[in-house]
């Protein structure tokens, strides 16, 4: 069975509620899809997916555990990482709950499409579905461009691993990918850690961990891979992140040139923004109407009506704000 997956808790649940929306309207009613708890932060998204009975709520907390257990392993193997992560609080694991999108690789579907939380689905996946009878692994994005997101370029290893070829084509983004169950079984996982206890480790950029783990994970196994950014004809790829702003909107759909999105990533906005505006606050952002339409798209009376002039969601704070800032850093 084919399916869709994505990771959530309550802190995105209008970006969820949008997504499942989007793919709904876009794909049809009767697409399964599966949420993996980021945490245990799940009763509110809990009762929204109860209403929907093509979706689930992820419970194998066998499977859940194991994920855990394994990116812990894994980031206990890496030279720094613990010590940078330090510097931001006390959490012992940055973002830890991110890896729990592995879980798919166990999960319901035999071969799934995971998207974050944060994009909409604007077109049939069929095409993407249909990339998996020749290849392991799907995706579609310009990651490759920048790789510093990756891996961490600085290390010595890194090249000896991947050519600088494979650097600047196989690398992607964690936001959207195709693939089947069972690719990273209990022998996969413990070879991978024997190699990075080995001093790979060093590779890995700990600031984005899942999307680092993950792309290690797929090019040392020498997986089959296909990213339809590269590998589409130039008239028919698209783009698909929110820091393109030549895109059109139509009929609730996103074009680029005239070619529609397959998705929309509203990458590096935060969770709360989201939370704001649906809050009746006018913050803009890129594409906000479609987002909005999406998100209300079964409740149109509740969206919020905005009169005045939007405020940019990005604007510098305030001097007021920055003055309390910096009392409360004060005391």
């Amino acid at each position: 069975m084919d399916g869709i997956c994505t990771l959530a808790n309550d802190k995105v649940y209008d970006q969820l509620v949008a997504l499942l929306n989007s793919i709904e309207a876009n794909q049809g009613c009767d697409q399964s899809v599966c949420v993996y708890p980021y945490d245990d932060n799940t009763e509110r998204i809990a009762t929204e997916i109860a209403r929907r009975p093509q979706v689930q709520l992820y419970s194998d907390h066998e499977s859940l555990n194991r994920w855990d257990s394994f990116v812990r392993e894994v980031w206990d193997t890496h030279p720094f990482a613990r010590q940078t992560w330090s510097q931001l609080g006390d959490e012992p694991y940055h973002r830890v709950g991110t890896h729990r999108r592995y879980c798919a690789f166990d999960g319901p579907f035999d071969r799934f499409i995971y998207m974050d939380a944060d994009t909409l689905l604007l077109a049939s996946t069929d095409q993407i579905f249909q990339q998996l009878d020749d290849n392991d692994w799907i995706v579609y994005d310009f990651q490759y461009k920048d790789p510093t997101h990756v891996y961490n370029l600085s290390s010595t290893k890194l090249e000896k691993l991947f050519p600088p070829d494979r650097i600047e084509s196989d690398i992607f983004c964690s936001g959207f990918y195709a693939a089947s169950k069972g690719l990273f079984d209990q022998p996969k996982r413990e070879q991978l850690l024997h190699q990075l206890q080995a001093g790979e480790a060093e590779v890995l950029y700990p600031m984005a961990p899942d999307q680092t783990v993950l792309n290690y994970m797929v090019m040392r196994s020498g997986l089959k891979t296909c990213n339809l950014a590269l590998s589409l004809p130039e008239q028919e790829r698209t783009g698909n992140s929110v820091t393109s702003s030549h895109f059109q909107e139509k009929d609730h759909l996103i074009y680029d040139h005239g070619k529609r999105l397959t998705y929309l990533h509203y990458i590096g906005i935060s969770s709360k923004i989201f939370g704001r505006v649906c809050a009746g606050e006018n913050l803009d952002f890129p594409y906000r109407d479609v987002f909005l339409h999406y998100r209300y798209l079964h409740e149109p009376e509740n969206r919020p009506q905005f009169n005045s002039k939007p405020q940019p969601y990005n604007q510098p704070p305030s001097f007021l704000q920055r003055a309390l800032k910096k009392l409360k850093f004060s005391r």
